[in-house]
């Protein structure tokens, strides 16, 4: 009996040795998270649409846009961009017949969506009649031209 008893404890003793030796099965890999949503990037940002008047809106858009002005009218653009930048640059190049410059401004803007800049030209003297043109540039670049007249 005694071997008996000391078979059953080598074993026991072997049986405990093989489950404590065998290798833990690894857990199961967790489900993969899925990727976050992605950001919009925002258009680079462009001219939509350039409108020549005598008067704006609150929301600096011409309210009634017009080709043909009086010699004593105020000039007015306004310029519709879309898309974003941390810092362009529009130009404003008003032109006579022969091309002479009759006045060229530049306004920084930065915005993140649609917007509006205006540019207003006046002479109180009253303009000379005759052809004229708008040339809108976007960071140096054209970016359109609308024509006028004074008549």
């Amino acid at each position: 009996m005694k071997r008996s008893a000391c078979a059953a404890l080598v074993l026991a003793l072997c049986a405990g040795l093989v489950t404590a030796c065998k290798k833990a099965e690894a857990p199961p890999a967790p489900a993969a998270a899925p990727p976050p949503a992605a950001t919009p990037v925002p258009a680079p940002i462009h001219v939509v649409d350039i409108s020549l008047g005598k008067s704006l809106n609150a929301d600096q858009t011409v309210a009634e846009p017009t080709t043909t002005f009086a010699p004593t009218d105020k000039l007015i653009a306004s310029v519709k961009t879309d898309g974003a930048s941390s810092h362009a640059t529009l130009t404003a190049r008003w032109t006579y017949e022969d091309g002479q410059t009759v006045n060229e401004s530049s306004k920084a803007i930065a915005p993140s969506g649609p917007a509006a800049t205006e540019f207003t030209l006046e002479k109180p003297d009253g303009w000379p009649t005759g052809k004229y043109q708008l040339e809108v540039l976007l960071n140096g670049a054209s970016a359109g031209k609308r024509d006028f007249v004074v008549q």
